[in-house]
């Protein structure tokens, strides 16, 4: 018997989306179903370019398709992606960005700024439109680990008369810091209001265009610069980043804890232990737990969150990005490798999030 169109879909209604449990069917997550014979085709709409169940999705479409269909049937699939977003359509504030995410240490000193340039770089690869704010206003890294130091935005007059600021792009990655905005030899010394002003400018008035995924490096603390986000737009969910050792832990713990406070409300996306061992070079295969062993899982545990990923104290991703050329730019490598997977574990749990969780609300000023 000739292959139909509701023979495919009938056998993909058996094929879950792990993360999300329920079939590709439902989710509306199968198009363009063409049959030529035994030549069956179709694309699976992923949630996001960056997800980590590609292989897994791609093999049981195949074995349904057989098991269901006809087993001598050729089952071409053609993976894409379309990064969801729980923001509404209406948004005031950066219209075209699906997901805004903080990424918080609650503690300076843990690499924070590393895993986020990294982070981006590494979604850019997957195909996905990256923005980073550079949110740190008193100590912007961004210029010099994206190699951009010298770099100037232009600035130009938007469609409503408004000047607007083109950000500055490297890597796949669009920037904004204030570090292309003042001497890279000058100190910054802004009383809150200020900063957060250049917050706000950041968020409303640089041309982010379209983007997957903006990304918000944000400064230790919590402090007004956090605040400032979560009233300017409706954040999609924080990373929390933080080393194993104690003192990291309890302010990771408070920066997490903020987040969660009932007028806030962010979901928090999963926790990042920074700095998790010792690898020298010359011994790969080595793990000397410098700052303790566990914390970052310890915390995850405790607060019912994912750990996302553990990435080791490497000499290179020092390196890499004290040069400019963040580690996830040096493909083959084991840091690349870990920075690849830490972003398809965050894309994953962005598109959970967007799934199944409420709307995230601007906080409101409470007179």
């Amino acid at each position: 018997m000739a292959i139909t169109k509701e023979d495919v879909l009938k056998a993909l209604s058996y094929v879950e989306e792990p993360d999300l449990g329920k079939d590709l069917v439902t989710l509306n997550m199968i198009e363009d179903v063409h049959i030529d014979g035994k030549t069956v085709s179709f694309s699976v709409i992923l949630t996001t370019p960056a997800c980590p169940l590609k292989e897994l999705i791609h093999n049981a479409c195949v074995r349904a398709i057989h098991t269901m269909v006809d087993k001598d049937a050729d089952v071409k699939v053609n993976l894409t992606s379309r990064v969801t977003t729980a923001r509404a359509a209406n948004s005031a504030v950066l219209k075209g960005v699906k997901n805004i995410i903080a990424i918080a240490s609650g503690k300076g000193g843990v690499g924070k700024s590393t895993v986020t340039a990294n982070l981006a770089i590494a979604l850019a690869r997957t195909g996905a439109k990256v923005g980073l704010v550079d949110a740190d206003i008193s100590g912007p890294s961004m210029p010099l680990m994206f190699g951009v130091e010298d770099a100037r935005p232009h600035v130009f007059q938007g469609p409503d008369g408004r000047n607007l600021i083109q950000p500055i792009e490297k890597f796949g990655v669009k920037l904004m810091s204030i570090g292309f905005l003042a001497p890279s030899d000058n100190a910054i010394v802004w009383r809150g209001p200020m900063a957060s002003s250049a917050l706000k400018q950041f968020i409303t008035e640089v041309q982010w265009d379209d983007l997957d995924y903006l990304l918000i490096d944000m400064p230790p603390g919590t402090s007004d610069i956090h605040l400032t986000l979560v009233q300017t737009v409706p954040v999609t969910g924080a990373l929390i980043v933080t080393t194993p050792q104690k003192v990291a832990l309890a302010d990771a713990q408070k920066g997490l804890q903020m987040f969660r406070q009932p007028q806030i409300n962010v979901p928090v996306l999963g926790i990042v232990e920074n700095m998790a061992w010792f690898t020298p070079a010359e011994l790969p295969d080595n793990r000397y737990f410098i700052f303790g062993e566990g914390g970052g899982k310890a915390l995850a545990d405790k607060h019912e969150v994912a750990l996302l990923g553990q990435i080791p104290l490497v000499q290179s991703i020092r390196e890499n990005g004290d040069f400019g050329t963040p580690a996830i730019t040096q493909p083959g490598t084991p840091a690349a490798a870990l920075f690849e997977q830490l972003a398809e574990e965050l894309a994953r749990q962005v598109s959970i999030r967007n799934a199944v969780a409420p709307r995230t609300q601007v906080v409101e000023m409470k007179s």
